[in-house]
């Protein structure tokens, strides 16, 4: 099994920064991807930044040239810097690793989330 650990949530005013952090344990191989998701009261749950195996990245518009996903394969860890915050940015974040298992069978295991709440 995976287990993904969220950290790094909080209270910020907008403009402010937070940088949010994701620890893989477990069972850990044929990693597609690692991703970041969040859900906002009364909304679904949306991609917010993507990074797979190779290092490519991939971005809500949203939060295009504010927030950078990175990740330390040999800390498992994967990480979400984000800048310049809105208020629409408050969410709970949610950490994402989505693997190939045996027949090329997509899986997905996820944190329990991070509240990340930006004050106006």
């Amino acid at each position: 099994q995976v287990q993904l650990v969220e950290s790094g949530g909080g209270l910020v005013q907008a403009g402010g920064s937070l940088r949010l952090s994701c620890v893989a344990s477990g069972i850990i191989f044929n990693i597609n991807a690692m991703n970041w998701y969040r859900q906002a009261p009364g909304e679904q749950r949306e991609l917010v930044a993507s990074i797979t195996t190779g290092g490519s990245t991939n971005y809500a518009d949203s939060v295009k040239g504010r927030f950078t996903i990175s990740r330390d394969n040999a800390k498992n860890t994967v990480y979400l810097q984000m800048n310049s915050l809105k208020p629409e940015d408050t969410a709970v974040y949610y950490c994402n690793l989505n693997r190939l298992a045996v027949g090329g069978i997509s899986i997905d295991y996820w944190g329990q989330g991070t509240q990340v709440t930006v004050s106006s």
